[in-house]
């Protein structure tokens, strides 16, 4: 867990944050079981990488601030910048296996912002800011479209999704966007769709999550598909009808640790037809052939 107000990691288990003294937020226990935190809020102190400082504003819709000098520099999808002094050189970075990333539907390009100057960052659709600050061989791991920014000492690179049940089922994209902070640290920047949850696994606990409320884990989290029956506590075949019926997705995305995961309590989804449903994000087969023939705007 990161402290809300300064952002730097607190250890498991520690009651106040090492670096500022604010209290940490406790687990619920139940047995030897521990709940996921709730992210009390938005972080409130401005962040300082080098000569970038980056503060979150607004609260239902947050807006990230940041301020640029004329060293370090931030890279974020192209479609989220919400405004920017004339002095911000833009530019971008290609993708490797742009090809693979176009056929499903998404960007082959990551934009780059050049100071000195300021520029926001919104993703226009209600929630909080996680911001990860990342040191030296730090991994993480956050699902499509849902990352905002990271600074230039961050490395990005995304992976293809292991297994077939995970590339059917998992309805997290055929891609998982993968950071790595290499030689110094540096900050990444999350929106996840309503409030946010944080969940420390230890070594071969597991947690079953609704496949549209992942939001980002530590890289050496292993995440497969599994189905209602499978999972515990499912109630069996009775169990997996009752699901069906009460809405509840008929496949879960289970993670295993140690590490952590991040939670949102709430799914974007497009605007879909009349009566239409569809639980738990996007189909990634669904991406696939409507990004191939689908209307295009």
């Amino acid at each position: 867990m990161n402290c809300p107000t300064c952002q730097a990691a607190i250890p498991a288990q520690a009651k106040f944050c090492p670096n500022c003294g604010a209290p940490a937020a406790s687990a619920a226990a139940v047995g030897n079981y521990t709940e996921p935190v709730a992210e009390t809020d938005n972080p409130k102190q401005t962040i300082q990488i080098g000569d970038c400082s980056i503060r979150i504003e607004g609260q239902l819709v947050p807006v990230v601030d940041v301020e640029l000098g004329s060293v370090e520099s931030v890279y974020f999808e192209h479609h989220i910048v919400l405004w920017k002094s004339p002095q911000i050189r833009l530019g971008f970075m290609s993708l490797q296996n742009a090809a693979q990333r176009f056929f499903a539907g998404l960007q082959i390009f990551i934009s780059t912002a050049q100071g000195p100057g300021n520029i926001a960052f919104s993703r226009e659709a209600p929630g909080q800011i996680v911001a990860l600050r990342l040191t030296p061989g730090q991994s993480v791991d956050v699902r499509e479209h849902q990352f905002l920014l990271a600074t230039g000492e961050i490395e990005y690179s995304y992976y293809w999704q292991q297994g077939l049940a995970n590339v059917l089922f998992s309805r997290t994209g055929l891609f998982i966007d993968r950071f790595v902070s290499r030689a110094r640290e540096g900050v990444l920047l999350i929106h996840g769709y309503g409030n946010v949850f944080e969940k420390t696994l230890a070594a071969g606990e597991t947690l079953d999550v609704e496949p549209g409320g992942w939001l980002w884990k530590d890289s050496n989290v292993r995440m497969e598909t599994v189905s209602v029956l499978q999972s515990s506590g499912g109630g069996g075949l009775l169990g997996a009808l009752g699901a069906a019926v009460g809405g509840f997705a008929l496949q879960m995305n289970r993670f295993y640790g140690p590490g952590r995961i991040g939670i949102q309590s709430m799914t974007y989804h497009e605007p879909a037809a009349e009566g239409q449903t569809q639980v738990g994000g996007t189909s990634n087969i669904g991406n696939v052939l409507g990004s191939l023939f689908g209307n295009k705007q």
